[in-house]
């Protein structure tokens, strides 16, 4: 019998924003033409049963997120980032739901800079537990990256400052990165957007949407939900899939209109098979930035921390008004149970007819690396007979003092990631971006069709993928299973960059 069979048979990240106002004391009304279908009725009656009860309205418009106030000026980005607890009026005939957050917002505010400025953000922790501010996929010196080895203490304060060099522009994202207290901070708010723009980005003429995925595990009385035993199992999924924190808002489209889309995966562990159906889009850039040309797609897999531009053009069928679903997708867990129906995340509205704005035919420049001078093997692997040690990279679980690894600034490593596992786990690396060179495919090597730059990709079980880096700063870096629970629990490396 399969393993993962065997296995078989044997709620992540919160980031539930703006929206959460006293105007949630009450279902509100959808907007007009809006229909949920058989599916989302069908879905809310099986979350509230999961929550004790506990409902969220839907169907509101997609709120917009918040943005850093920018003290700067001039090629300086400069601004103030306060993590604490706070208290939202989220549900009715409950009392208000404890979140910690940057800047009282959840999501975080979102922080936009170009190519080029220097940032500086001045951070103080008011929670009662050490924090960090980790900038997800950012090219930045190893001492500003927030890694477990730079906690910030309860009542402190540290400045992060970096350079933006040039070709860093892409969708990012921060969050906390503490060893051992990365989930809850995660689970409980902790996470924002940052956007590297280009001056001469050749989607600019398009309107832009910015689409924050993630789930809300709450209780029965309202509050979010520790993690059980299975959460710390196969990774922490709520009842409630949110975007920008509110469950399935509307957006408006026109019939022919192109709108450039920006997603990130901010939920701890959900694997997220994303499409669009009726609609026509198209993959535009990956975490690090643009592909070199566009290519149409039906639907793309979106593991925890990836990110993803797509460009989509209205194509209302007659009649329908499909919006953004997760498709059915099972990574293997033991202790829930997986997906097995289409979930909807978005509803779009049909808004009139607008003639397509163009789509260049060419974005960006994707050089392949050179050959590699090291070939390094990182096996995720899973040992449930230890509760202590369930989660290992080449057979040993996270230690801060021991480096796995040691290379050079500037030297080309090609690493194959091995699934080894039961179960799904997204491979991420700090510092610098990567190119997947191929994966196996039931035992079979298969090249990847384009160049893309990446910092998280989803291993499979029982596959592999390689991949091609180069680290152009000094420092000890992490590298990880982008499943938070399971990188708490010691799924985690070090690699040490030698100038």
């Amino acid at each position: 019998m399969h393993r993962r069979r065997f296995l078989e048979l044997s709620l992540g990240l919160a980031t539930l924003p703006l929206i959460v106002r006293q105007a949630w004391a009450a279902t509100p009304p959808a907007m007009p033409g809006m229909d949920h279908g058989a599916h989302a009725g069908h879905d809310m009656a099986a979350m509230a049963d999961a929550a004790g009860g506990v409902t969220l309205p839907e169907g509101q418009p997609l709120p917009p997120l918040q943005r850093l106030a920018n003290r700067g000026g001039g090629g300086h980005v400069s601004g103030e980032l306060v993590a604490a607890p706070i208290k939202l009026p989220l549900l009715p005939r409950h009392q208000p739901t404890t979140f910690w957050a940057y800047n009282g917002s959840v999501p975080g505010p979102l922080i936009e800079a170009y190519e080029g400025d220097t940032v500086e953000i001045a951070f103080t922790n008011r929670l009662a537990q050490p924090t960090t501010i980790h900038w997800h996929g950012m090219p930045v010196p190893a001492e500003q990256d927030g890694n477990p080895h730079d906690p910030v203490p309860p009542g402190a304060e540290r400045r992060y400052r970096f350079t933006l060099p040039k070709g860093s522009a892409g969708t990012y994202w921060y969050h906390p990165h503490p060893h051992g207290y990365t989930g809850q901070q995660a689970y409980m708010g902790l996470a924002g957007t940052f956007i590297v723009r280009r001056r001469d980005d050749p989607l600019a003429h398009l309107p832009e949407q910015l689409l924050v995925l993630s789930d809300l595990k709450l209780d029965g009385d309202g509050g979010i939900a520790a993690n059980s035993m299975a959460d710390r199992h196969d990774g922490r999924e709520g009842q409630f899939v949110l975007v920008n924190g509110a469950l399935r808002p509307a957006l408006a489209l026109a019939e022919g209109e192109r709108q450039r889309w920006r997603l990130w995966n901010a939920t701890s562990a959900r694997i997220l098979k994303i499409a669009l159906p009726a609609h026509e889009v198209h993959l535009v850039g990956t975490d690090g930035g643009a592909i070199a040309a566009p290519r149409r797609i039906e639907h793309l897999l979106l593991s925890p921390g990836e990110r993803a531009e797509l460009v989509v053009t209205g194509r209302f069928g007659a009649g329908q008004t499909p919006g953004l679903v997760a498709l059915p997708y099972s990574r293997g867990k033991a202790m829930h149970p997986e997906q097995d129906a289409v979930l909807p995340l978005l509803t779009l509205i049909r808004h009139g007819r607008r003639a397509s704005a163009p789509l260049p035919a060419r974005l960006a420049e994707v050089p392949a690396l050179p050959a590699a001078a090291v070939k390094r093997r990182v096996e995720f692997s899973e040992n449930m007979a230890d509760p202590k040690a369930m989660f290992l990279i080449n057979g040993k679980t996270y230690d801060m003092a021991r480096i796995d690894f040691e290379g050079k600034v500037g030297q080309v490593e090609e690493w194959e990631i091995v699934g080894n596992a039961h179960m799904d786990h997204p491979f991420h690396l700090h510092g610098t971006q990567f190119q997947v060179l191929a994966r196996t495919e039931d035992g079979q090597w298969r090249d990847e069709p384009y160049l893309a730059w990446h910092d998280v990709v989803n291993v499979a079980a029982g596959e592999s993928v390689r991949l091609r880096f180069r680290q152009n700063l000094p420092g000890l870096r992490m590298f990880h299973c982008h499943i938070l629970e399971h990188e708490d629990q010691g799924m985690m490396g070090q690699l040490l960059v030698r100038a």
